[in-house]
């Protein structure tokens, strides 16, 4: 080998040496901390590839250019044992309610018996407070109702925070909109568990309000349920705020129709086709 010929190796190892040092000095090292998973802005859980889909189902956004859109900025996201929600502190009510709820969750021994309605401290005040339903008319109306809550005593004392409460009248409470909650609570058992997003829907440019701290009473509330039981499917409510006692059928909606009147968007992490089929229908005998 002549001169010019070592002369020419020896450069070419001296680069690849430096190369390989330089992509071993960029790995990191065992005891350096690893990457952290991306994180869901609700529950601050760390999000993996087989939990996403379950999480993002209760994942509820405002539309943009909705009614909805102008206050949204100003939304309060709270993460419960059960549920969770975002909080609007300029009507004192929550916006919307979410939670899985299973087959397991339907029962359990923790009962709401003795349990007293709380104000919630986790937002500012003004909040709503016991003093502001007192003869006010209407009842402390459960969004994520106590009977879905009966498996854990820390879900069912959050369940009587007022955040997760509305004003509404003791015969809608106790008649056609209790008889829904156990209807959830059947699907429930019967397909294993069902994705629940509920709350209130001011229709009126103004609203009445009860208490000194100016609660809004809602004109309406809704509800959308669905299953991933099988073939996917999805059906949605809306009940006026009145005393009524009609059959379940004549509240039915499809998604679509909620999401027109409340300017919320349901179930986004479903793949875009199965979410257009089941939120453009709506039928209560695919459900029995």
């Amino acid at each position: 080998m002549n001169k010019a010929t070592k002369i020419f190796f020896g450069t070419l190892f001296t680069a690849v040496a430096l190369a390989v040092g330089n992509v071993i000095a960029r790995q990191p090292s065992v005891s350096e901390e690893p990457v952290s998973a991306p994180l869901d802005p609700f529950s601050q859980r760390k999000v993996t590839a087989q939990t996403q889909l379950h999480g993002d189902l209760l994942v509820t956004t405002v539309q943009p250019g909705s009614a909805l859109s102008a206050a949204s900025s100003g939304f309060i996201p709270l993460e419960r044992a059960a549920y969770r929600l975002s909080y609007n502190p300029a009507t004192r009510l929550p916006v919307w309610v979410a939670w899985h709820l299973t087959a397991e969750h339907t029962d359990g021994p923790y009962s709401r018996k003795g349990i007293k309605f709380a104000e919630d401290e986790d937002v500012p005040v003004p909040r709503a407070t016991n003093m502001d339903y007192i003869n006010s008319g209407y009842d402390r109306g459960h969004i994520c109702p106590s009977g879905d809550n009966k498996w854990s005593e820390e879900a069912q004392l959050q369940s009587f925070l007022y955040t997760n409460c509305c004003p509404q009248l003791h015969n809608l409470n106790a008649g056609d909109w209790n008889e829904l909650e156990g209807k959830c609570r059947k699907w429930a058992q019967q397909y294993g568990g069902v994705y629940i997003v509920s709350g209130p829907l001011l229709l009126n440019k103004k609203h009445k309000t009860i208490g000194k701290n100016k609660v809004v009473v809602p004109e309406a509330f809704f509800k959308v349920v669905l299953c991933m039981e099988g073939e996917p499917k999805a059906i949605g409510f809306i009940y006026r705020n009145e005393a009524n006692n009609k059959t379940m059928s004549s509240y039915v909606n499809t998604v679509d129709d909620v999401e027109r009147l409340t300017g919320l968007d349901f179930f986004s992490a479903l793949p875009d086709e199965v979410e257009r089929e089941v939120e453009a229908k709506a039928d209560l005998a695919d459900w029995e």
